[in-house]
């Protein structure tokens, strides 16, 4: 599923316009994209948990030269799924 058929999905849903669902589906994309950059642990409660984490520095192998390189740190998006969402896949 793309965002196109996300949007389609939503409208259906939630029985209004598509264009009301793509305004719905970008706000909460940003709301969670600026939460994520100040750090800030976002949870839905059933579906779960957005958080961002710390990727320590490593070293690793560069694939064309076989040379070894530092891989910096850097931070991660991480999910973890809900009680709900999880029982409703398997």
């Amino acid at each position: 599923m793309n965002k196109f058929d996300l949007i389609n999905a939503m409208a259906a849903e939630a029985q209004m316009s598509k264009a009301d669902a793509k305004k719905a589906l970008d706000a909460f994309i940003t709301s969670v994209t600026n939460a994520m950059k100040s750090g800030e642990k976002i949870s839905l409660v059933g579906f779960g948990t957005f958080s961002v984490g710390e990727r320590a520095a490593r070293t690793g192998i560069n694939p064309s030269t076989k040379a070894t390189i530092t891989i910096p740190a850097k931070k991660v998006v991480k999910f973890k799924p809900g009680a709900e969402l999880s029982g409703a896949v398997e």
